[in-house]
């Protein structure tokens, strides 16, 4: 079998993609978790349901998107409603993640 690279594999639109380090657990029934590397994709247009990478208030979130709020994958954690005067944008779907175990 050909040699298996991970560029071509998870990056589609290599100019719209990056990486980011995952930092907590809220999305582990999701199955991602802390340190995880997730693959990011900016050129994809959002849709309900999907895992993104969100900024709120200026700070980073993996989260389900749902029309209302942000869903975390894990019970211990609450949605992240849509307020008003919040400033809330998704920079990207998460299409792929990567983990390293040594």
């Amino acid at each position: 079998e050909a040699r298996l690279s991970a560029d071509d594999y998870l990056v589609k639109n290599p100019i719209a993609t990056y990486f980011v380090r995952v930092k907590g657990d809220s999305m582990m029934n999701a199955g991602i978790f802390d340190g995880d590397v997730l693959i990011v994709d900016r050129s994809i247009d959002p849709s309900i349901g999907q895992v993104v990478l969100a900024e709120v208030d200026g700070e980073f979130t993996v989260k389900y998107l749902g029309d209302t709020k942000l869903l975390p994958a894990n019970p211990n954690f609450q949605p992240i409603e849509f307020k008003e005067g919040q400033t809330i944008s998704v920079i990207g779907v998460i299409t792929g993640s990567m983990r390293k175990f040594v």
